[in-house]
């Protein structure tokens, strides 16, 4: 895909959605985190309604190692892999009480020594948290970079790095929550919206969707011999 091509695919999605915002519901970088390290392999939607619970009760690292993993549990048992997770949180709410002042700290090196922090929770929160201008891939952000061979790569760290050397710097900011909303809503993993898609006409995706319409459009009459007359 060229540079072009590339320019034309974000001035759309940002014309779209100007301003993208995370779907997991947080107020502050702590919550933030645990709502990113609850998120693994579950809905943005069953992580905001257990932390819609969770958060009035304790949403700062001592109110998180105060209650400890058992009291933890209850607050997070309806998402997938709690127990772990659970453990992950209040035991990185200790560790951000005793070596970061209970802070969220804004550096990559030291979020990924946080238990359950790998590099795409890292970028998130630096991303939504902080502001920098990080690319977290996901199963969605590398269906999409493959799909429409905006930056493919053979796994999330190739993405990444295709994503940000071919990203324009304008467009960085922003980049990741474009295309994660695209793969979640529109370039969809079985049967993508290619019909109703803004950069539908720049994807380079060779089989893509036909449009309702095309699928429903009654097969054209066969015709008929014309009869000769004689012999």
């Amino acid at each position: 895909m060229n540079p072009q091509k590339r320019r034309q695919i974000f001035e759309r999605l940002r014309a779209a959605n100007p301003e993208p915002r995370s779907e997991l519901e947080h107020r502050t970088p702590f919550e933030l985190l645990v709502a990113v390290v609850l998120s693994a392999q579950a809905t943005d939607k069953g992580v905001n309604k257990a932390t819609s619970r969770l958060f009035p009760e304790a949403n700062t690292p001592a109110a998180i190692a105060r209650l400890g993993v058992e009291g933890l549990i209850p607050y997070v048992s309806s998402i997938g892999l709690y127990n772990n997770k659970a453990k992950n949180i209040v035991a990185l709410s200790q560790i951000l009480l005793r070596e970061h002042g209970g802070a969220v700290p804004c550096d990559r090196a030291a979020l990924e020594k946080l238990p359950g922090v790998g590099r795409k929770t890292a970028n998130v929160v630096l991303n939504v948290a902080f502001g920098e201008p990080t690319i977290a891939v996901d199963t969605h952000i590398f269906r999409v970079a493959n799909r429409t061979r905006l930056a493919p790569g053979r796994d999330p760290l190739a993405v990444e790095q295709a994503l940000l050397k071919v990203t324009p710097d304008e467009f960085r900011l922003h980049a990741h929550h474009w295309l994660i909303l695209h793969g979640r809503y529109t370039c969809v993993a079985r049967s993508p919206k290619c019909a109703e898609c803004i950069i539908e006409d720049l994807c380079e995706y060779p089989d893509k969707t036909p449009s309702v319409k095309a699928r429903r459009a009654p097969a054209a009459p066969a015709r008929r011999g014309i009869r000769r007359r004689g012999g």
